[in-house]
């Protein structure tokens, strides 16, 4: 595909938003999923001069192998399970309880140390952008959507600069628009389709968040 690689997640950011300029205007408010998400969308909110923030996301990774979804948490005490999975990999209530406590305690962490007590802005009556560098399976997604659902959102756009087939189609139903430069058949991993993909530091993401918060 001509969009691939991507440079970085910056280069990514701008060419989304080359996609939405003239459609969204600075009414919007861009969310970003922390970490990797957060420097694509800032690249999108500035573009259009719209309000960047973040909506804290969570993947519950399977028991030994982490990098493999069987589910996500998101704020607002939104949960989102893979249960059919869980159900094929015999995982107990016991066990299952275990992961969602170890993420949500890091969610907490990461809502403190990007939000700190600040309210979210009124969803009402506006474009909702949410942005990740990424789909892989959809289930953080998925909980961001519903988590962004729950806090009023009335026109929700998904924007990505790479995804899995089948991930985004299984998504779609649950959102207005879908923005996505490039969907490989044969996906693997996020990460091998920039150039540089580097993870993305908490100073990093403050440091995106800084002007809009300021501001």
């Amino acid at each position: 595909m001509k969009e691939l690689p991507l440079q970085d997640r910056r280069d990514a950011g701008r060419r989304l938003a080359q996609r939405l300029q003239g459609s969204v205007d600075a009414s919007a408010l861009v969310l970003g999923l922390p970490r990797g998400g957060v420097p694509v969308a800032a690249e999108i909110a500035h573009a259009l001069g719209a309000t960047l923030d973040v909506m804290v996301v969570r993947k519950l990774g399977v028991p030994g192998h982490e990098e493999f979804a069987m589910g996500a948490i998101a704020s607002g005490g939104v949960q989102v399970l893979d249960e059919p999975l869980i159900h094929r990999l015999g995982l107990d209530e016991r066990r299952l309880a275990s992961v969602i406590a170890r993420e949500r305690h890091e969610l907490e962490r990461r809502e403190r140390e990007f939000r700190g007590d600040r309210a979210y802005p009124s969803f009402a009556g506006r474009p909702v952008i949410l942005v990740d560098d990424g789909i892989a399976t959809g289930a953080t997604m998925r909980a961001a959507i519903r988590a962004v659902r729950r806090l009023g959102a009335e026109h929700c756009i998904l924007a990505v600069p790479v995804a899995a087939p089948e991930s985004l189609a299984s998504l779609r139903p649950e959102v207005d628009r879908v923005e996505c430069l490039a969907t490989p058949a044969h996906f693997g991993s996020v990460g091998q389709w920039y150039r540089h993909f580097d993870q993305t530091s908490d100073a990093e993401v403050r440091a995106c968040l800084r002007p809009a918060r300021d501001a």
